[in-house]
């Protein structure tokens, strides 16, 4: 979301030696035009929905960064999109997103912290994360009636390992019901809740926004066993 290309311009300015632009709205590609022009070669406009393109054919063997100043109707979703991203490690290496403050803190939020919950425990299984700075809402124009904060989320290597989807389905059903004990709000789960906590060597009686990153990945492996175990051999299905 270039916009008419504030933040693109700094990036070519400060010396970004490639930058592509993912702009949705066809009125403002005039203008990134003219900043190519400024900077030939340098610049690519591709007019798409950020949502749905797919920038792997443009990068060839090289790993990007993603720098922006996310719409915030669409920026939960971008992000956890490009956390989902199979396999991992994924196609960029490192992210420096702009969100409203509330959301930047549940980026970054750790267990026994208040913003802690299912946004947090993808995050920061899949990335280091960090809030880097806030920005006024006089920045803006208009003005926003809320304080906005730049996040900088650095994909891990090699994350604990478990299955994404498993760990989603856990973290999802641990916060869903998160004022009831674990042993309580994991029976929504297609496996028994007091294996998955064993296997984590978690107390039952704990709330999910007290369990570490690993505790979920723990349970997430539980969950994969589980279901591998309770499957039919291949000759009965």
């Amino acid at each position: 979301g270039p916009g008419p290309g504030g933040l693109t311009r700094a990036l070519l300015a400060l010396g970004a030696a490639h930058v592509i632009a993912v702009e949705h709205d066809e009125r403002v590609i005039p203008a990134l035009e003219a900043i190519a022009r400024r900077y030939p070669g340098r610049l690519e406009i591709i007019n798409a929905d950020a949502l749905t393109f797919d920038p792997k054919p443009y990068l060839g063997s090289t790993r990007a960064k993603i720098v922006a100043n996310l719409p915030y109707n669409i920026a939960t979703n971008l992000l956890i999109g490009w956390l989902s991203i199979e396999p991992w490690p994924p196609w960029y290496d490192m992210m420096v997103l702009m969100f409203q403050r509330e959301v930047a803190e549940r980026i970054v939020a750790r267990e026994n912290e208040e913003a802690y919950g299912r946004l947090g425990v993808l995050a920061n299984w899949r990335a280091e994360t960090k809030i880097l700075f806030d920005i006024s809402p006089a920045a803006f124009v208009p003005q926003p009636k809320v304080t906005s904060s730049v996040v900088r989320l650095v994909p891990r290597e090699k994350p604990e390992p478990c299955d994404r989807r498993a760990l989603e389905q856990v973290v999802a059903a641990a916060f869903g019901q998160r004022r009831k004990m674990l042993r309580q709000s994991l029976k929504s789960l297609p496996a028994d809740p007091m294996k998955l906590l064993a296997a984590a060597d978690i107390d039952p009686t704990r709330r999910a926004e007290t369990v570490p990153i690993s505790g979920f990945v723990a349970m997430a492996r539980e969950l994969t066993n589980s279901r591998a175990e309770n499957s039919p051999p291949a000759s009965e299905q």
